[in-house]
């Protein structure tokens, strides 16, 4: 095999496969020649083998998951461009000799480094376990030695090894590439590969003319991302990994995406690093021009900037978040792949789903059956439970049909009704029974027999669309009867009526499917028994009995989702690829409002722009292939929204990954759940609700820290640009400026564990980069008066710099303490956590001037006077700070 991942192995490294053509069809040759060349058998691998390729192949994932080094986790926290512009303010300090700045600088670096990559490393080490609640497998054939019998067994998808013989089945997802080696009614989604909806039928063909074909039309090859509708199979593994097909036609899509998160944070870093870069040369200015100092004060300008920056952002978020998600994963079962997707499920304002799974559970229910003039008919549903019993027992299918189900469940209930019965038809699929229970009552007397046998059947095949069982009644000796079901047109087609009759037939059809039912058509004929298996030929000259109407039913907890949801300000919008009749009648029973209905073709008529104009204003949308949902999910967040798409299905992968972020329940398709962010443990919908909640809460700390983390610090640096002004000498040494801001940084982690009131998760919550410039000027304000106040009391009580040092560092941190705690979010009662850490600021403020520390920073000890004047200060100071908040002047933030 001719692959990257071939190139990896080290030079002089036997490789007893490396002829293996894996990536490619064998297109032209015999299944036996294809294992041959793939160096396997059709008893499957021995498992020293397996394990032998799969070393030298790698996982069978597109991705592998392989969680970076520490060290490289170390380095890559100094792309952060706070990290950045502190390593450059660092390097200009120790070029300028300010070796007490440098180090200073060098420490809040490290720390900020050593708490990211430790915050990351343990999420990871969640997601990862998070991870293995959602695995998924294959069922491979191996053996344990050369001489030993195959053994079927269920291995983690990523085992899955090139030569592996798997064995495939209704619903499973196909692992691989594979080459089929026997089939059986095989049918399979290629959506994610082709974008067709309808499946396509595959099987080992019949001679070498039939390869002629474009890829994804040959018949003996599956590909990994389909998924098997109807059928069995055993095939051989072909390709792995990045070397199938489906990842290189999703290579594109494999990136990370950028959210409203990255967008936020980004932006909101940029604007204070230019708020910060301006500051430095400022203070320089001031400096020389005012007081004729010059570079001498550059290492006091360059800790002013330092102490612009909140340096823990990045801890902050990463603990946050973690903490969030974890909270999530135990209490509702949610559980969250990528960190930054928290907050985009705080931030959403749209939501759009994919009706079919996630509004709707996956099962039908019968709504009606008619015979030809639009009248109740129970034969109909009699006939049609008949075909789909014997289809189930005759074709040997692994797993009843969802229609085939509905239609069972409806005749059971249709039996008690009519014969007081509680067996009609009820035991029988249970337990597979070879024959149908006795239909008594008047209702069913029309279409009642006893001891009906199964002769034979003629499966489904997407192409004809309907499926045959035949029959054996007692009443009628050396008759069989063929009982037809399938898609009304074709079943129509096959029917010994006249013109008048099918348009009458397809007219009533046409109404029902605009009530949004699914339909299918039954009809019947007799035929000489015979021992010879009966064909599609035999399908002809049928008796129309008449139609049987299915709904989708409802997920149990859709309604409560959607009116949790649109409490919180968050719209859903339905994209869907089913009949818009099917989806307004959905939406109607959910209580959402489906307006006018903008199907696919509509969409394709319409520019980017027309096209977010109308999605804006759309609640449904029908008929949708995948490329539309895509275009409709890109669209509205052209316009403005931060969108999240739920999707569990093969055909919502590319709308996933153009949303902002993207969900899926537990049980979705393989490739759905690789490529959501956030999947959910249960099918309950009602978590979505307590998801976006958590995102919100995650958010609003984030918020916190950073509303009240720029305040204090703008308010700081024009303190500082006036006491320059004013005093013969700096109003602090850069040593204090830097540990005093890594005292405050460090004790602002525990916003991570702070709980914002229930009032601010009823709206979406974005980190806007421009939304926190009115909150940070007036609290700045606040903040730089009570600095000045604090100057003209050290004035009037203190002499000299030492003291003055001092006396502004204590202020300092208490007031910070108080800012903490006064303007924190929550409402309710303060955390264990925001409790240590405020007390411990202040404590560290009043003391450290006190201590051996504090005089080789160059503070000095303060008189008994000050403090009493302090209190009054901080006391002014609070009210202030009661009053902003209360009041409109400080609005602003997430």
């Amino acid at each position: 095999m001719a692959s990257a991942r071939s190139a990896a192995v080290p030079a002089g490294t036997e490789r007893a496969f490396d002829h293996v053509p894996t990536g490619v069809s064998g297109a032209g040759l015999t299944p036996l020649e294809v294992l041959r060349r793939l160096d396997a058998g059709p008893r499957g691998l021995v498992e020293d083998e397996a394990q032998r390729r799969l070393e030298r192949y790698g996982e069978n994932a597109v991705l592998p998951r392989r969680p970076a080094a520490w060290a490289w986790r170390l380095l890559g926290t100094l792309r952060d461009p706070f990290t950045a512009v502190l390593l450059g303010l660092g390097v200009i300090s120790a070029v300028a000799t300010s070796w007490s700045t440098a180090c200073v600088i060098a420490v809040l670096v490290a720390v900020s480094c050593v708490l990211r990559s430790a915050g990351e490393y343990r999420a990871d080490r969640s997601a990862a376990s998070l991870r293995d609640l959602v695995a998924t497998t294959a069922t491979v054939q191996r053996r344990a030695a050369e001489e030993s019998a195959p053994l079927v067994r269920e291995i983690p998808v990523e085992e899955l090894v090139p030569g592996d013989v798997v064995r495939l089945g209704p619903g499973d997802m196909v692992p691989a590439d594979v080459r089929l080696l026997r089939a059986d009614g095989l049918t399979v989604h290629q959506a994610a590969l082709t974008g067709e909806s309808a499946p396509v039928s595959k099987r080992v063909p019949d001679a070498p003319a039939e390869l002629a074909r474009p890829l994804f039309d040959q018949p003996h090859l599956c590909f990994a991302g389909s998924s098997v509708t109807a059928g069995t199979a055993t095939a051989v593994v072909t390709a792995t990994g990045p070397d199938t097909h489906f990842a290189s036609a999703h290579r594109g899509l494999a990136g990370r995406r950028t959210g409203a998160f990255d967008r936020s944070v980004n932006g909101i870093s940029w604007t204070l690093i230019r708020f910060m870069l301006l500051t430095a040369p400022l203070v320089l200015l001031a400096n020389a021009v005012l007081r004729g100092r010059g570079l001498e004060t550059l290492p006091f300008a360059v800790a002013v900037a330092v102490g612009l920056t909140p340096e823990m952002l990045p801890v902050i978020v990463t603990t946050a978040l973690a903490r969030g998600a974890a909270e999530l994963a135990r209490r509702v079962g949610v559980i969250v792949k990528r960190l930054p997707a928290l907050h985009d499920l705080g931030a959403v304002d749209v939501l759009c789903v994919d009706k079919t799974g996630t509004l709707t559970r996956d099962q039908l229910a019968v709504g009606c059956y008619l015979d030809a003039e639009g009248r109740t008919d129970p034969a109909v549903l009699h006939w049609a439970a008949v075909n789909s019993l014997w289809t189930i027992q005759l074709a040997d299918v692994p797993a009843p049909d969802a229609l085939d189900e509905a239609i069972l469940a409806a005749a059971e209930t249709e039996g008690d009704a009519a014969a007081d019965s509680h067996d009609w038809l009820a035991s029988a699929p249970a337990r597979r029974e070879p024959a149908l229970s006795a239909v008594r009552g008047p209702a069913v007397a029309r279409a009642a027999f006893t001891d009906v046998n199964g002769v034979d059947v003629i499966p489904f095949d997407p192409v004809r669309r309907l499926v045959t069982a035949v029959v054996a009644r007692p009443d009628r000796r050396g008759v069989h009867t063929l009982v037809v079901k399938g898609a009304v047109e074709d079943v129509l087609d096959r029917c010994a009526i006249d013109d008048e009759t099918r348009a009458r037939v397809l007219r009533l059809a046409e109404r029902r499917a605009a009530d949004g039912l699914r339909l299918l058509a039954v009809a019947l004929a007799d035929r000489p028994a015979r021992t010879r298996p009966y064909t599609r030929a035999d399908e002809r000259g049928l008796t129309l009995l008449g139609i049987v109407g299915l709904r989708d039913e409802l997920a149990a907890t859709a309604d409560d989702a959607l009116a949790a949801l649109a409490r919180r300000g968050v719209a859903v919008k339905v994209l869907t690829g089913d009949h818009p009749g099917t989806a307004a009648r959905v939406c109607a029973e959910l209580g959402l409002a489906p307006g006018e209905i903008v199907t696919g073709d509509r969409i394709d008529g319409l520019d980017d722009a027309r096209l977010a104009q109308l999605a804006a204003g759309t609640a449904v949308f029908a008929r949708c292939t995948p490329a539309h949902k895509a275009r409709v999910v890109r669209a509205l967040r052209r316009g403005g929204h931060t969108v999240g798409f739920l999707g569990d299905g093969v055909n919502d992968v590319p709308a996933m990954h153009a949303a902002d972020v993207a969900l899926c329940p537990r049980d979705a398709v393989d490739v759905t759940r690789e490529a959501a962010d956030v999947v959910l443990a249960d099918k309950d919908l009602t978590v979505i609700d307590a998801a976006v909640a958590a995102g919100r809460r995650s958010t609003g700390n984030i918020a916190t820290y950073l509303r009240i983390a720029v305040s204090s610090n703008v308010g700081n640096v024009i303190s500082m640009l006036a006491a320059g002004v004013l005093l013969p000498f700096l109003p602090m040494l850069p040593a204090q400026v830097l540990v005093q801001n890594l005292c405050f940084d460090v004790s602002q982690l525990a916003f991570a564990y702070d709980r914002p009131d229930a009032a601010d998760s009823r709206r979406p919550a974005v980190l806007r980069p421009y939304a926190f410039s009115r909150y940070i000027t007036v609290f700045g304000l606040v903040n730089a008066a009570a600095d000045l106040a604090t100057f003209a009391v050290l004035a009037v009580f203190t002499s000299g710099q030492a003291a003055f040092h001092a006396g502004w560092f204590t202020e300092n941190l208490i007031t910070q303490a108080l800012v903490m705690l006064l303007l924190r979010t929550a409402r309710g009662p303060v955390p264990s956590a925001l409790r240590w850490a405020t007390g411990s600021l202040a404590a560290i403020g009043l003391l450290l001037p006190l201590s051996p520390l504090g005089a080789a920073l160059g503070l000095g000890a303060l008189p008994l006077a000050y403090y009493p004047c302090l209190l009054v200060v901080l006391a002014a100071y609070g009210a202030a700070l009661a009053v902003c908040r209360r009041s409109r002047l400080a609005s602003g933030g997430a």
